[in-house]
């Protein structure tokens, strides 16, 4: 491909191969172009085709290759392409392009002659196998080598037109030049003087002649992409370092934000355009990494497919024929914390999750388990969270009060440089495929959480900002922690003032676990005895060894069970669920009536496919491709358990609303609304008091403001101590 690289390799070899390199050897320009083309005609693979040579006829624009076959073919050419890829890759495509003029049949010319078929450019990608080095490790031995680094891409510019061939004409004598460009971010070396040779009496061109034409000039597509360290390789208490990406020709807008790849790039050098900064610093250049290939993550896996050796893949499903895996697996989660057994159980079916399903039209079903600890301070709701993000292989923990909208979603940035747009991740974006734990989710702003709805029940983050629109993927798991308004959970509260979030993303909740700190002298001794061993024994080495191997191997059987594993429902698995689905609606619909008010978590079809999910997660953990009614009893108990028992906690159980009880609550409200003008504050014990002097019952206000609350005619501030009356 003539023109892309360094324009001086086509002209001499002492311009890259100096006579006195030692590490050159026998391999000259020619012979390396020599041999491009026989590994592209020849090279054969295991089952015997050409493998290179059908894809260049298939596909004439690009030509992946491994770096393990050109291994494979000859060691010496495979290592001058990871030593000085600048060199050897442009005489890659050129033979590249030589060897497709080959393979085509001649074509006729104007005069009638048969004649070559033009071929165009042929871009070379780079694949390869070996372990990535980390962005952190990238220094100056790097420079102008081949490496392979992974990361998640947080940033994409918009595709611009990078010049490879620069047209210049001379101002005097408009004589016409052409001037190859660097390759990557660098420019054009411009010439200072005209090579035109002046005729006698003819004025001679002075210094500095050139005039560029644009419109005459090469050019290729180019764009700009930000590479982020992957947030599990990221030291505690360190930033995620960043890399600048320069992706050309049949790279350009392949990846979007938040999407997991592997990079294989040359390590290069440029001077950044307003390095004010740095403006006495002249040997001072920005490193960034020039694309030769780019491989992005598996849909499945976030991370491509992980290879399972033999032996594990025997282990793993030699464990899942056991008895008694469901328990086992559940042992495993969170050993340090006492008790809490159908949390356990529900935080092993978020890891796991269930099958995505994607429908004929197009339309995609979520297989991930959205799971909320609510409920008293100090019962381990953050040792969850904070055990999950050390387990699944993708996770991202985040705080409710630290986190906003842009952080959590995806926010719009304006380049320093170039002064335009670009589009930058958050943490559902960062966690695709994983599970985002979102600590103090109480403490979060309503306009906030209100930016991870579609996050969570679509999964995709859609963007219409600053001109840009765009859906981001967002497929994870949310795992999440809050504590009620008046900081414990108080049983002398409804389930309205307890759980203090609004139904729309209540509904969004798979299982929602209501942890109570319960006074038990029996129990308080079992806890006091497991913390006390736990702190006793927190120092020893093996301990600490074995657990972290269980908990690596944890991680691998979860990603392996992920990928290999995707249940469906059996026939009568599925007639249990419908009847059991119907049964549930007709309960809640009897209890509504019966205390004349509509339940704090309501049971929609959302939740029936919350069952569906759980019960896959069940078979997934058991490696089963089939849901049997044994995992949909089970999904049924833990869905009773947690959403069930919150949906009736606190006093509503006990309470039949009256006649006479809901004339007096319109009574109230009706004094409420004429005491308070719409915008008006008012403090909640004031006006309780006001009340009660007037012979109304303090309970039955309270349950008044309840219901005002749930039809949006008044509103909390403060931790609930001032009411706002809205419109």
């Amino acid at each position: 491909m003539s023109g892309w690289d360094e324009g001086t390799i086509f002209y001499s070899d002492q311009a890259h191969f100096p006579a006195g390199d030692p590490d050159q050897g026998s391999l000259t320009r020619h012979t390396a172009q020599r041999k491009f083309k026989e590994f592209i005609r020849s090279y054969h693979g295991p089952k015997g085709d050409f493998s290179y040579r059908e894809s260049l006829l298939h596909n004439p624009h690009y030509l992946p290759v491994a770096m393990e076959d050109l291994d494979f073919y000859d060691g010496e050419l495979s290592e001058k392409i990871r030593r000085t890829p600048a060199d050897y890759l442009p005489l890659f495509e050129q033979a590249a392009a030589e060897v497709l003029g080959g393979l085509k049949s001649k074509v006729p010319g104007e005069a009638g002659e048969m004649e070559e078929p033009s071929t165009g450019e042929i871009q070379v990608l780079l694949s390869s196998k070996e372990n990535p080095t980390s962005i952190r490790a990238l220094g100056a031995e790097y420079i102008s080598k081949l490496i392979r680094v992974s990361g998640i891409i947080i940033a994409a510019s918009r595709t611009k037109a990078k010049a490879t061939y620069v047209t210049l004409l001379c101002k005097n004598c408009k004589n016409v030049k052409m001037v190859p460009c660097r390759p990557g971010l660098g420019g054009a070396l411009m010439p200072r003087s005209c090579d035109h040779v002046p005729q006698p009496g003819e004025e001679p061109c002075p210094l500095d002649p050139w005039v560029i034409m644009p419109d005459k000039s090469k050019y290729v597509d180019q764009q700009t992409l930000k590479l982020q360290e992957n947030p599990e390789d990221v030291p505690t208490g360190e930033l995620p370092r960043n890399m600048l990406l320069s992706a050309d020709r049949n790279v350009v807008q392949t990846v979007v934000p938040g999407t997991r790849v592997t990079v294989m790039g040359i390590y290069s050098i440029y001077q950044a355009a307003n390095s004010t900064l740095q403006k006495g610093a002249v040997a001072v250049r920005q490193p960034y990494i020039r694309v030769v290939g780019i491989e992005q993550a598996t849909e499945s896996g976030s991370r491509g497919i992980t290879a399972f050796t033999t032996d594990e893949e025997m282990e793993f499903k030699e464990f899942a024929r056991m008895p008694d895996v469901y328990p086992a697996l559940c042992k495993l989660v969170a050993p340090s914390i006492f008790g809490h057994e159908d949390v356990k159980k529900a935080v092993a079916c978020l890891l796991f999750g269930g099958a995505r399903k994607r429908l004929p039209d197009g339309v995609r079903l979520r297989g991930d388990i959205n799971v909320l600890l609510l409920g008293d301070p100090s019962t381990a709701k953050s040792q969850f969270l904070k055990f999950v993000e050390k387990t699944a292989p993708i996770a991202v923990y985040t705080s409710g009060k630290g986190s906003s909208a842009a952080g959590l979603t995806a926010s719009v940035i304006r380049d320093a440089n170039t002064r335009e747009f670009y589009l930058e991740g958050g943490a559902m974006v960062l966690a695709d495929g994983g599970v985002v734990c979102i600590d103090e989710f109480d403490k979060m702003r309503p306009e906030d959480r209100v930016a991870i709805h579609e996050a969570m029940e679509q999964q995709t983050i859609s963007i219409a900002k600053a001109g840009i629109t765009t859906v981001l993927n967002s497929r994870t798991s949310v795992l999440a922690a809050a504590n009620p308004p008046s900081g414990r959970y108080d049983d002398l509260k409804t389930a309205q003032e307890n759980i203090d979030l609004q139904t729309t993303i209540l509904s969004r909740f798979d299982l929602i676990f209501i942890v109570k700190d319960a006074r038990d002298h029996q129990r308080d001794m079992q806890i006091a005895k497991h913390i006390v061993n736990v702190h006793t024994t927190a120092g020893s080495a093996t301990k600490d060894a074995d657990s972290q191997e269980m908990d690596n191997w944890l991680k691998r059987y979860i990603e392996f069970s992920r990928y290999y594993c995707s249940p469906r429902l059996s026939d009568s698995a599925a007639a249990m669920l419908q009847n059991n689905y119907v049964r549930i609606r007709q309960q809640m619909r009897k209890q509504s009536h019966e205390m004349g008010e509509a339940t704090v978590i309501p049971i929609t079809v959302r939740q029936l496919e919350a069952i569906i999910r759980i019960s896959e997660a069940l078979a997934r953990m058991q490696l089963s491709s089939v849901v049997t009614e044994e995992h949909v009893t089970e999904s049924l108990r833990l869905f009773h358990v947690a959403t069930m028992d919150a949906a009736r906690s606190g006093i509503t159980d006990h309470i039949t609303v009256t006649p006479e009880m809901r004339a007096e609550i319109q009574q109230i409200e009706s004094q409420i609304k004429r005491r308070m003008g719409i915008g008006s504050y008012m403090s909640e014990r004031r006006l309780v008091d006001e009340l009660a002097k007037m012979g109304m019952s303090e309970f039955t206000v309270r349950r008044a403001l309840v219901i005002m609350h749930q039809r949006d005619e008044i509103e909390y501030r403060r931790e609930r101590r001032v009411i706002v009356r809205k419109a």
